[in-house]
């Protein structure tokens, strides 16, 4: 822009010498200076573009990225979906019972009481191993330790369903309305407390459910459940291969059994004889997850 300024300045000053007369020899001078003027206006010009091509792109500052708008938040989002159930607890026979025509029918649930005491977490990584699913229901007192809190973590932490099998594994059947509302409450604010989210089933002790223990699982939103067949409990059955036996060759085994296991050596050393056993059979696992009240939120990766 200086450049050209001065071009038309100097174009003035010509024409005005070319009219001539006394002021010619002024002029000339003039214009002679007004010539270098414009030369050196010329360098400066140049080492002002150059200078400018040198000169790195403009990058946002700091401040500019921090007000950027978060993206994390909506991926995490999106990596949430609602499962819709696929099964039903049959309060009548204790069975899981398919919702849809496309559910599987020749499904079992593994189920696994008083965790997590000596063995829950080392079944947990069995199944984590085998891909087998499971619900463990905790007795409160084996997490009222930090010990039994890092136990229940470990065991949610690889994706394992949690439910409530009260307090102190008392039966329901001989306590008070108030007593077996705290038995059962209590476990839900400690499990809540622990992994962030409440057990979505219940399960009484020895199967005993009472009026009260029904009323107060439907107002916590958890699912009562019972089981088809278990026999670790039994002196019988307290041999890893016997237990093993038993728990696929039974006649109890059929679609939608709900299969009862306890924390126990025995038990833990027959898990992998047991899950293949049923497979071999012709069973897949039921996802807790599908299960109608038990749950309805899954990550998708």
């Amino acid at each position: 822009m200086r450049y050209t300024k001065w071009m038309i300045t100097l174009t003035s000053v010509s024409m005005l010498a070319a009219c001539g007369g006394e002021e010619t020899e002024e002029v000339i001078e003039e214009n002679e200076t007004i010539e270098e003027e414009v030369e050196q206006s010329e360098e400066e010009l140049a080492e002002e573009t150059e200078s400018l091509e040198g000169e790195p792109p403009e990058t946002a500052t700091d401040e500019e990225v921090d007000e950027e708008p978060a993206e994390t938040d909506e991926e995490e989002v999106a990596e949430e979906t609602v499962l819709e159930p696929e099964y039903r607890v049959n309060p009548d026979t204790w069975t899981l019972l398919p919702l849809t025509e496309e559910a599987p029918e020749d499904v079992v649930l593994l189920t696994i009481d008083d965790a997590p005491d000596e063995y829950a977490v080392q079944m947990a990584e069995t199944l984590e191993e085998m891909d087998v699913p499971a619900i463990f229901f905790v007795n409160g007192h084996l997490i009222d330790s930090p010990e039994g809190k890092e136990k229940l973590t470990r065991i949610a932490d690889m994706g394992f369903a949690i439910g409530n099998h009260t307090w102190a594994h008392e039966n329901l059947t001989e306590l008070s309305p108030e007593d077996q509302t705290e038995e059962i409450v209590i476990v839900n604010e400690q499990v809540q407390t622990v992994i962030g989210e409440k057990p979505r089933f219940f399960r009484a002790p020895f199967g005993e459910n009472t009026e009260t223990s029904m009323l107060v699982a439907d107002r916590q939103e958890m699912v009562p459940m019972n089981w088809t067949y278990g026999y670790d409990w039994n002196e019988e059955y307290m041999e890893p291969e016997a237990l093993a036996d038993i728990m696929v060759n039974t006649d109890l085994l059929v679609d939608g059994s709900i299969l009862l296991m306890h924390d126990r050596e025995w038990s833990a050393a027959a898990l992998p004889e047991i899950i293949q056993g049923i497979r071999d059979k012709g069973y897949t696992f039921a996802d807790p997850a599908l299960i109608e009240g038990g749950g309805a939120v899954a990550d998708i990766e």
